[in-house]
């Protein structure tokens, strides 16, 4: 069984930055993709980004292209999303997921989600 735990959230003001972490605990294969998905108080879950096992495959939602840059490790098996430019919108709760499909993990699919770690923008 995969277990995923992300770290990185916190409070920070608008304009500033915060990087997300995901490590899976336990048994994995480091060609599953992974990505985020966020979810604000009354809001449908979002879709923010996933990455290819190999990393050569990328996609990012609409409201934060340009702002957040998804990455891996797969020495370290970790997968990371540097967020910039934060904005009181990009406030959520955010979920590292991972499947063997980038395009199932993409529709809200994935086999494997973490706790989710909160983000707060505000001043």
């Amino acid at each position: 069984q995969v277990q995923l735990v992300e770290s990185g959230g916190g409070l920070v003001q608008p304009g500033g930055s915060l990087r997300l972490s995901c490590a899976p605990s336990g048994r994995t294969d480091s060609t599953y993709a992974m990505g985020w998905f966020r979810q604000a108080p009354g809001k449908e879950r979002e879709f923010v980004s996933t990455i290819s096992g190999s990393g050569g495959t990328i996609y990012y939602g609409e409201s934060v292209k340009g702002r957040f840059t998804i990455s891996r490790d797969n020495a370290k098996n970790t997968v990371y999303l540097q967020m910039n430019s934060l904005k009181s919108e990009d406030t959520a709760v955010y979920y590292c997921v991972a499947d063997q499909s980038i395009y199932r993990l993409g529709r809200g699919l994935g086999d494997y989600w973490g706790q989710g770690t909160q983000v707060t923008v505000s001043s």
